[in-house]
């Protein structure tokens, strides 16, 4: 039995097993809003004001959305092959010598290829680089070799760095000058190609270090980042059938953790506190919460949706995001399983 995304096939035993039938690398909804290459576009918009922007890319420009300033900007535009070391080693040399160069690769790449060059030439020297990286987490439907799901733990632990974890296109197309403002190292998740657009309908606006509190709810809050926003505000319009009212508190900045506002969201009593995230729950924005109320010592009813501490399967992104309980779906039993 065959359905636009899964097939069905006979496992030995003979049960039923799930599999895929295709690489679906689109995070949006079919219908929802979405906007072409947010990133790229931002980035050409405030390299028109500031000559000290230039684009740099490890043979990925199409695809983290750099091409479009490398059309606009060809002169300020640095293709350094497939070599993800010289690419943020050359990154280093030209933020010393005053530009501020944005860094683009898939994230697997910067967070395992390059970390170590990451780390001694760039977060050590405290030079004004700002990395953003394509597929964080489970956006890919690729496999491990391109699904990074421990990037956040990692440049977490790097001091110096500055982590951002957008939700959609409008923030994105908000944090893009306000790295630029940041003096120093910045590591930024980069949602690509038709992203999503959700926090315009909340009035939003993005400031680095600062978690917003989307819509409010006495039951549960939902405490998220990235991708798990959006699928957290879809949950929390779902739950409401249920007579389940959801708060979502976003936590874009990663690091630094606005911890005064996680703590006084989380004080209030009774009701859940999930932490969603689009990242193995080693070393994310959940260990981040927890240990932020532990020293706080406020000690709410506490879970935790995040992808497995393990090697991710390949496959089409909605049953890959069913299967690890990153789906608005799963998201909305597993909340009410806990209730």
């Amino acid at each position: 039995m065959k359905t636009a995304n899964n097939t069905m096939t006979t496992g030995s035993a003979g049960k039923p097993r799930l599999t895929t039938s295709a690489m679906i690398a689109s995070i949006a909804a079919e219908g929802q809003r979405t906007k072409p290459a947010p990133f790229g576009n931002a980035l050409v918009e405030l390299a028109r004001e500031r000559h000290d922007i230039v684009g740099m890319t490890a043979d990925l420009g199409k695809y983290t959305d750099l091409h479009v300033f490398a059309k606009e900007f060809p002169d300020r535009y640095y293709q350094m092959g497939m070599a993800e070391q010289l690419l943020f080693g050359a990154a280093s040399g030209i933020a010393a010598e005053g530009f501020t160069p944005f860094v683009t690769t898939y994230a697997v790449f910067a967070a395992r290829r390059a970390y170590d060059f990451i780390h001694q030439t760039i977060a050590e020297e405290d030079r004004n680089v700002k990395i953003a990286c394509a597929l964080p987490g489970l956006t890919s439907g690729y496999g491990p070799s391109h699904q990074a799901a421990e990037d956040l733990a990692l440049f977490r632990a790097m001091p110096n760095m500055t982590v951002i974890d957008p939700c959609d296109a409008l923030e994105i197309e908000q944090a893009v000058p306000a790295m630029a403002s940041h003096q120093g190292p910045v590591y930024m998740r980069l949602l690509r190609g038709q992203v999503p657009l959700v926090l315009d309908e909340y009035g939003y606006k993005f400031e680095l270090g600062k978690a917003k509190l989307l819509r409010d709810g006495a039951d549960v809050l939902f405490v998220s980042s990235g991708l798990l926003t959006m699928r957290a505000l879809e949950a929390a319009r779902q739950l409401e059938a249920d007579k389940i009212r959801a708060a979502v508190l976003h936590v874009p900045t990663i690091k630094p953790l606005d911890t005064e506002a996680i703590v006084e969201a989380c004080r209030k009593p009774g009701r859940l506190v999930v932490v969603a995230e689009n990242h193995t729950v080693i070393g994310g924005l959940g260990e981040a919460v927890a240990s932020a109320l532990m020293r706080a010592r406020v000690h709410p009813a506490f879970q935790h949706i995040g992808l497995p501490d393990e090697f991710l399967a390949a496959g089409a992104l909605p049953t890959l995001h069913d299967r690890y309980g990153i789906s608005t779906e799963a998201i909305c039993t597993a909340v009410k399983s806990w209730r």
